[in-house]
């Protein structure tokens, strides 16, 4: 393992920090980044030769220096890991739960705006699961990850505008309104307390930032299931939910888009 010490003279501010990750997470060399902004000092650990890391950082033009260059014995933490790994735990476990609460309440009260949410839901289990497997991973892994989860989302938000379309054109009974909003009520808590600590975590790592959009997504989808239940039961008509419905998947879909631009 080498440890190589940068002086930046013009990284001043998070915007050159970010530039930076993003120019050496193609690096599968690279294992661990630490900065230091108001030093302009950055450390990279990584296996390999110098050379390629110290041209890339050069390409940048922020005044780069290489201060210093050892190879070095000793293990890098993994107390970030550990705390990344119990965050996307008590998500997965959240989302896991409540995508089979919302499913079985969404085929009971004929929701398909709680079906939509419960795949939302679905979907995130699955991307967390996945996120678990790469912490501790290379950059690019992670990247990996959340692009292949942005795929994932894509294609739940295809189905299920689908899915829409055809109720549109069915003759559907009304949803019941009381299951809808009480059922979305506790997802919302429980999205919202997820949220809160993904914010809390602050991770540049592509496949946190990732869990973050999907999550900010169930809040919002959480919120428009419990005002069509509102609406249903003002209107006696089916469709709120469907209309609901269908944003719940498009915000999907944009949720989707903003995490393959993510992992690009």
């Amino acid at each position: 393992m080498r440890k190589e010490t940068f002086k930046i003279v013009k990284m001043d501010c998070p915007s050159e920090e970010q530039l930076i990750r993003m120019k050496l997470e193609p690096h599968e060399a690279v294992k661990k980044l630490e900065f230091d902004i108001p030093n302009r000092k950055l450390v990279v650990y990584h296996e390999g030769e110098t050379q390629g890391i110290e041209h890339a950082i050069h390409e940048l033009n922020l005044g780069s220096t290489l201060e210093a260059s050892e190879t070095t014995t000793e293990r890098l933490s993994n107390d970030d890991d550990l705390s990344d790994k119990k965050l996307l735990w008590i998500v997965f476990a959240i989302n896991a739960g409540f995508f089979i609460v919302e499913l079985i309440a969404g085929f009971i009260a004929n929701s398909m705006g709680l079906v939509a949410d419960s795949l939302d839901m679905l979907a995130d289990a699955i991307v967390y699961g996945m996120s678990l497997m790469v912490v501790g991973s290379t950059i690019v892994k992670k990247k990996r990850i959340a692009r292949l989860s942005g795929y994932f989302q894509l294609a739940l938000a295809i189905f299920g505008i689908i899915e829409v379309v055809r109720r549109f054109t069915g003759l559907e009974e009304t949803p019941n309104y009381l299951t809808m909003v009480l059922v979305s009520l506790f997802a919302l808590i429980g999205n919202a307390a997820s949220l809160y600590l993904l914010q809390k975590k602050k991770s540049k790592e592509a496949h946190m930032e990732a869990s973050y959009i999907f999550t900010s997504n169930d809040v919002i989808a959480n919120i428009g299931v419990i005002i069509a239940g509102a609406t249903v039961y003002f209107t006696r008509s089916v469709y709120p939910d469907l209309i609901v419905g269908t944003i719940v998947f498009l915000l999907v879909a944009r949720g989707a888009f903003r995490i393959l631009k993510l992992a690009k």
